[in-house]
């Protein structure tokens, strides 16, 4: 009876769990889970004959059947050489082939070309923009178009394009919405895209899919799929918050802390996104991108953007671009005893490498 009961129980824990991986709300994850049953059952064109085979001839040549063929002599099939490398040959050109395909059009970069099977984007459609940031350990979400912020809770609308922009605080992460696409990492100082869609509402789970140290586990959020009126609904919610992200309180959500609860912002510091990502929010910090456009300015005047002059320049002449002996004139060289000929045999150093004589010299 306790086993029937725990078996029972058991089945009814798997029925409730939802498999967002194979079972997806959004286009761009179900052409995923598609690409991914397609290689399956490519795959399983050879895996399952060669295991039925083994069996097969395991049971047919084993040691009591009397009446298998025995052909010690025997070494070669055309036959059956050309099903052995046909066979997975073909099966290995249609796995490109559908790679290939998605790969290029499930780009996480490319703007999505339908919300769902059979249905087109409309040439009007206005992408809903999601600016992600993966702190420690949290994640912060902000929508430029609404001017709101969220801690650890996502709000997307159904059936709208989505265009995400993603970067890390101080940590390589990783943000996924199983539902929703693929992961896609998250790195400081650094920006990558996705583009995705989510056809159904309800709630999902949104994670970080790479270990960023202590609060890793904790570092989850929650996906709420709402139609056209309930996510206006719930930007004015956010919106009533009342709480503003100002500098002075980015300052503090950004100290490491762990299993936070979500959080609304009506309002956020401008260009906070921009900063976070060019790594400068706090006061006398150099911009990535300003240093790296003053950098690519010197570089078009010759100059070195920021090493120190070489040792070898000689004379007058553009820093950094500064030629070393071997390229120079004799008459650039000068005199010296090591300018010339080579030092006469007997001189120490030039015998033998093993010669005491060679002891003691720098």
């Amino acid at each position: 009876m306790i086993r029937a009961g725990l078996s029972v129980a058991a089945v009814a824990l798997l029925g409730a769990c939802h498999a967002d991986v194979l079972q997806p709300s959004g286009d761009v994850a179900a052409q995923q889970r598609d690409l991914l049953v397609a290689a399956t059952l490519l795959m399983l064109l050879i895996i399952i004959p060669v295991m039925v085979l083994t069996v097969i001839v395991a049971w047919r040549y084993r040691e009591s059947n009397e009446e298998a063929t025995y052909l010690p002599d025997w070494d070669h099939s055309t036959a059956l050489e050309l099903v052995i490398w046909s066979a997975p040959l073909l099966i290995i050109i249609c796995l490109g082939a559908i790679t290939w395909l998605g790969t290029h059009t499930l780009d996480p970069y490319r703007p999505i070309a339908r919300l769902d099977k059979g249905q087109a984007v409309p040439a009007n459609a206005q992408p809903l923009e999601v600016d992600v940031v993966a702190m420690d350990w949290k994640w912060l979400f902000f929508y430029p178009q609404y001017g709101v912020a969220t801690v650890n809770q996502l709000a997307l609308p159904t059936d709208r394009p989505i265009a995400f922009k993603i970067t890390s605080t101080s940590i390589m992460n990783s943000f996924y919405i199983p539902a929703l696409a693929g992961q896609i990492y998250a790195m400081p100082g650094m920006e990558t895209k996705l583009h995705a869609v989510l056809n159904d509402t309800g709630t999902f789970n949104g994670f970080s899919a790479n270990y960023s140290g202590a609060g890793f586990s904790g570092m989850h959020f929650k996906t709420l799929g709402l139609d056209a009126g309930g996510f206006d609904q719930w930007i004015g919610k956010v919106k009533s918050s009342g709480l503003q992200l100002s500098n002075a309180n980015y300052y503090k959500l950004e100290k490491p802390s762990e299993n936070v609860k979500p959080i609304a912002f009506s309002a956020y510091a401008p260009g906070l996104y921009d900063r976070i990502l060019n790594e400068c929010t706090h006061p006398g910090e150099p911009c990535v991108a300003d240093q790296m456009k003053a950098d690519m300015m010197k570089d078009m005047r010759g100059e070195s953007p920021r090493s120190p002059a070489p040792v070898n320049v000689t004379g007058p002449g553009t820093i950094g671009n500064a030629e070393g002996a071997l390229f120079k004139s004799p008459q650039e060289k000068g005199e010296g005893k090591n300018v010339g000929e080579p030092p006469a045999p007997g001189t120490p150093g030039n015998i033998k490498p093993s010669d005491q004589k060679n002891r003691g010299m720098s």
